[in-house]
């Protein structure tokens, strides 16, 4: 059977573990659990030689002693060591020195004791009694039977809009489970960076993350939300956000935690009160609550039941709001129930015009109306800051590209997807096709470098104006992934040119393979191409 050696350290001390190629993604999360002697609902992270998260699964590259990888546990219960130490045991600790005994008294003796079978019986039973109690099944001595599949690819379209009961619950036990981790303080300042990888986060532990974000910024202490109000809410958040290839939960997590990392990194705590910050994170965390998948064109020129609702006026937006207010409606969900009748009317009304605010036909109207105020801009004017507050929330919203190519790259293979999905059923229905959608008209590149240019640099860059330490956060990683795919579309269109010479010479020489092959056999596929050259 072939297998693969991996190298790692944890705890400060090296390791390595012989894997089979084709081992299966839990048995490898169980060893790696294992080797971190972390509880079964502790989180694991592990870190390549660069100090970049990469993914604890099969296809994890095998290394040399010299490049070993950093095995950490970033959310733990601190309950649990202190509780061990109460008990005055560590089991693992006594099965390997039972073990290092048995082995030198065999090679002294040429026999085991009886003795030391008797020691093994009594750790055996003991063993057997801590996993018959339930409570104690954190100090994770046993494998959880509760854990669920490997996640899926970031490249995933799952078959079904909605998520199935079973797979709501099993989240959702694996979230209140993790919930009252420690989440570790690098973890933590990593979080407020606009570097943060999402794709080595599971939906539970992202949960862990916004409760997180919410514990940090002092919302749970300054408006009195319960801890367990605030973790309903979240899930109730993760339910309503469809499996859709972009507009998801995930998506939600990366509008918010960009939302989070610009409210530290500009320094906004200072310059504007807890109920705004409130407002703007708790915006992102709703704003595109039950997408279904279609934009707005394709609501209003399908006639939709939204579209025949909000009278073709913003009705994705207004839908959003609907749904995070139906949720806020319910009292075991309403993480604004402690507040005045004044805070919540003023945060429903900020939450709303911040969700509005992510119409991109409303683009144009908000940036030109900051860029108007930006020269004599004024914390403490209200008009000022709700212009503010709905900038943030659409730089959040499209803010991908400003992401490390490895992260921003897969986000557009999944938004490709959606828009073609859409260009798909608009040609099925007979509906006006989305131009920036078509399969057929759009590339990788080309969906990207107009957008950079006219869209995400010119508000960017009015965002900077106004916070200059922006400039190496946001848009220095946008300028860098222009060039690049400024760099991959004049590939693809030598590729294009290659081709039409090479067809052009074969007519002219008359050739009947190519008459009889036809003009497609040659043709060069756009994502084929591109793979092969980037």
């Amino acid at each position: 059977m072939a297998t693969k050696i991996i190298y790692f350290t944890v705890h400060g001390r090296p390791e390595q573990a012989e894997l089979p190629v084709d081992c299966p993604a839990q048995d490898v999360k169980d060893l790696f659990r294992s080797a971190a002697e972390a509880g079964p609902h502790d989180i694991l992270k592990l870190y390549s030689p660069k100090g970049n998260i990469i993914n604890i699964s099969p296809s994890l590259e095998p290394n040399s002693p010299h490049s070993c990888y950093k095995l950490e546990v970033v959310a733990a219960d601190c309950n649990s060591a202190e509780l061990a130490g109460a008990l005055g045991f560590d089991l693992s600790s006594m099965e390997k020195r039972l073990q290092g005994l048995e082995k030198k008294i065999l090679i002294e003796a040429g026999e085991t004791p009886a003795v030391v079978y008797e020691m093994k019986k009594q750790v055996d039973s003991f063993r057997k009694k801590l996993e018959s109690v339930e409570h104690l099944s954190w100090l994770g001595l046993f494998k959880d039977l509760s854990e669920g599949p490997h996640k899926p690819s970031p490249f995933y379209h799952k078959r079904t809009l909605h998520r199935t009961r079973e797979e709501c619950e099993h989240v959702r036990e694996k979230f209140l489970q993790m919930s009252s981790l420690e989440v570790s303080e690098e973890v933590r300042q990593y979080l407020k960076t606009p570097t943060f990888d999402n794709w080595q986060w599971e939906d539970a532990e992202i949960m862990v993350l916004l409760q997180v974000m919410y514990t940090d910024l002092d919302f749970t202490a300054t408006f009195n939300i319960e801890p367990e109000v605030l973790q309903q809410f979240l899930f109730e958040i993760y339910r309503r956000y469809n499996n859709i290839p972009f507009h998801n939960f995930k998506h939600c997590f990366c509008v918010t935690q960009m939302m989070y990392g610009l409210i530290w990194l500009t320094d906004l705590r200072s310059k504007m009160d807890s109920i705004d910050l409130l407002i703007m994170l708790t915006s992102a965390v709703c704003h595109d609550l039950d997408h279904a998948g279609y934009n707005n064109a394709y609501q209003i020129n399908a006639r939709t039941e939204l579209a025949l609702r909000y009278n073709d006026i913003s009705p994705l937006e207004n839908h959003h709001c609907a749904v995070a207010f139906e949720i806020l409606e319910k009292t075991e969900s309403n993480i604004f129930r402690n507040l005045s009748m004044d805070q919540y009317k003023r945060i429903r009304e900020g939450i709303i015009k911040c969700i509005l605010a992510t119409d991109m036909t409303r683009h144009s109207d908000i940036l030109n109306k900051f860029k108007s105020i930006l020269p004599t801009f004024d914390f403490t004017n209200k008009d000022h800051r709700d212009v503010l507050m709905m900038i943030l929330i659409k730089v959040s919203d499209i803010s991908n590209e400003a992401r490390p190519m490895e992260v921003a790259e897969p986000w557009l293979d999944c938004l490709l997807q959606e828009f073609y999905n859409q260009s798909d059923v608009e040609k099925l229905e007979g509906l006006p096709v989305t131009p920036f959608m078509d399969r057929d008209k759009v590339t990788k590149p080309s969906s990207q470098t107009g957008f950079i240019r006219f869209v995400l640099l010119p508000l960017f860059i009015e965002l900077a104006n106004l916070f200059p330490c922006l400039e190496q956060h946001i848009i220095d990683p946008v300028r860098k992934a222009l060039d690049y795919y400024t760099e991959m579309e004049k590939a693809l269109e030598r590729e294009k040119q290659n081709w039409a010479q090479s067809e052009s010479a074969a007519k002219s020489k008359g050739g009947d393979s190519q008459t009889n092959a036809g003009p497609e056999a040659s043709k060069p596929d756009a994502q084929s191409t591109k793979v092969d050259i980037f």
